[in-house]
C-alpha cells in the first residue's frame, strides 16, 4: 500500500513517550482556525511512500529510539487509515512502539465497515494522542467546521477498548480560554477512564506566514499568541475539573 506522506521529524520528542520517529501525513478534513500545517490539507499531497521505505529509516536509527517508536501524525492520518494499520502492523511485529496522533474526525460508530477498521488498527495501536479541539458542541463546529460527535464517539470507543489516550488541548485566546469550558472539559475527561496525560498548549501563530504564501486568508490574523503562564493557568482549571468529576462521578 502507498500512503501520502507530507514530512517527516526524525527525531520528534513531544510526540509520544521517548524519541520517537514522527510521519506526517497529508489530508485533513478540519479546517481549525488556529491549524498551522495548511499544507497537509490536501489529500493528494505529499511524497508517494511505501510501509518498507519507513521501516527501513527507522531501522537506520533504531538504537536512538530505544525508549520510543513511530507516531503517525497529520493533517489527519485516519484519512489514510488502511496505509496507517498496514504500518502499525508491520511496526508491531518488529518490536516497535506505535501512536496515533489524531482528532478522531473520521470516527463513525455506526458503519459497521467503518469499525471493523478501526477495530483492526487499534489491535496495534499502543497510544492515541487525542486532540479535543473543544467542548461546546456548537463552539467546536465553528472553530474546526466540522462537528464535534465523531470525536466523542471517538474518544467513548477508545474507553471502552482501554486504549491509553493522552489528550491534548490547544488553548486559543477569545476562543478556547473560557474558565468555565476548561473546568467542563476536566469534567467530562473525569469519566474517562483511560486517560493518561494531558497536554495542554499555548496557541502560536508561526503557521501564518504558511497561509500568506499559500494566499489563504488567516482567521486568527489579529489574535495574540498564548503565553505559557496562561496555557499553565488552564491546565490548572482542566485539572481542577477533573478532580471534582473524579471525587462527584
Amino acid at each position: 500500500m502507498i500512503g501520502r506522506v507530507h514530512s517527516i521529524e526524525s527525531f520528534g520528542t513531544v510526540d509520544g513517550p521517548g524519541i520517537r520517529m514522527v510521519i506526517f501525513l497529508s489530508g485533513c478534513p478540519m479546517r481549525c482556525l488556529y491549524c498551522h500545517n495548511p499544507d497537509t490539507w490536501d489529500p493528494k499531497g505529499g511524497t508517494p511512500t511505501t510501509v518498507d521505505e519507513l521501516l527501513e529509516q527507522f531501522e537506520k536509527a533504531r538504537p536512538f529510539y530505544r525508549k520510543g517508536g513511530i507516531t503517525v501524525s497529520g493533517g489527519e492520518p485516519l484519512v489514510q487509515i488502511g496505509f496507517v494499520t498496514e504500518l502499525f502492523e508491520a511496526a508491531k511485529a518488529r518490536g516497535i512502539h506505535t501512536c496515533l496522533d489524531t482528532s478522531g474526525i473520521t470516527f463513525q460508530p455506526d458503519s459497521p465497515g467503518i469499525l471493523d477498521r478501526f477495530d483492526r488498527l487499534m489491535a496495534v495501536t499502543d497510544l492515541v494522542l487525542l486532540d479535543i479541539k473543544h467542548i461546546d458542541p456548537k463552539e467546536h463546529e465553528i472553530l474546526c467546521g466540522q462537528p464535534q460527535a465523531p470525536v466523542m464517539a471517538f474518544a467513548a470507543y477508545l474507553d471502552r477498548k482501554k486504549i491509553p489516550v493522552w489528550i491534548r488541548h490547544v488553548v486559543v485566546p477569545g476562543i478556547t480560554d473560557k474558565p468555565e469550558d476548561l473546568y467542563r472539559l476536566g469534567t467530562y475527561l473525569a469519566a474517562l477512564r483511560n486517560v493518561k496525560a494531558l497536554d495542554v498548549l499555548p496557541y502560536h501563530d508561526m503557521g501564518k506566514v504558511k497561509y500568506h504564501s499559500l494566499g489563504i486568508p488567516y482567521a486568527l490574523e489579529d489574535v495574540p499568541p498564548l503565553s505559557k503562564e496562561k496555557a499553565r493557568e488552564a491546565r490548572t482549571i482542566i485539572l481542577d475539573g477533573f478532580r471534582d468529576g473524579r471525587s462527584h462521578p
